[in-house]
């Protein structure tokens, strides 16, 4: 796709990640990246790796070839219309593991803040209206609605409408970041970034949406 850009010279937004960020244990800004030594933004796994080497393709080609491109790092975005997949992001699969009565797993000790897709996909289009070639955007969901994996668990089983005895609680996971605390001040700014679904209110719509495509009685 970078090699048509140069070549037709059309703008492009380029979705990378806020796995990009890796281990870094700060506030994860978008300037991270370029202000600190690879040691601190260590990526644990492939995924972060090639959203990365990604960006640094987009930025090389702007360099040399005076592409324009925004690039977006989207931030645990969920809701009605994803299939479960055991690689999805952990929502789908608390969801469809809870629907279905089979066992999953929480890793306690993490925290994370999820963007329903709705928000998410505004802020995306408001792009199109303020398109700054070269710039990067943290989207998701609001600073405050941070939340442990349990807790995200839990507000799954009660919309659900079980308890937890299917849920296996271990301790940290190994290579994953335990605390993402995001900055979407930069995307609040430029592309009127406003989430207006919460998680409770986010997590009950795709469940009822779930629970209609997979035909799961009550």
């Amino acid at each position: 796709m970078i090699r048509l850009q140069e070549k037709l010279g059309f703008k492009m937004i380029f979705f990378s990640s806020a796995e990009v960020y890796g281990d870094y244990t700060g506030i994860m800004s978008e300037d991270v990246m370029l202000n600190n030594p690879i040691k601190d933004t260590y990526q644990m796994n492939d995924y972060a790796i090639t959203k990365w080497a990604g960006e640094l393709m987009c930025r090389n080609s702007a360099t040399m070839f005076d592409t324009e491109t925004v690039r977006v790092r989207p931030v645990n975005c969920y809701g009605p219309h994803e299939e479960y997949s055991p690689y999805k992001g952990f929502i789908p699969i608390f969801i469809y593991k809870a629907l279905h009565n089979q066992p999953y797993t929480v890793y306690e000790g993490h925290k994370r803040i999820i963007d329903y897709v709705g928000d998410t996909a505004r802020t995306f289009a408001n792009i199109v209206d303020n398109f700054i070639p070269g710039e990067v955007y943290n989207v998701g969901g609001r600073t405050e609605w941070e939340k442990d994996i349990k807790e995200y668990s839990d507000l799954v089983l009660k919309a659900v409408g079980r308890d937890d005895s299917l849920v296996n609680y271990e301790e940290a996971e190994d290579f994953t970041t335990q605390v993402k605390t995001m900055d979407f001040s930069k995307a609040i700014k430029d592309l009127k970034h406003d989430p207006k679904i919460d998680p409770e209110e986010g997590i009950k719509s795709t469940v009822d949406w779930m629970r209609w495509f997979y035909r799961v009685e009550d």
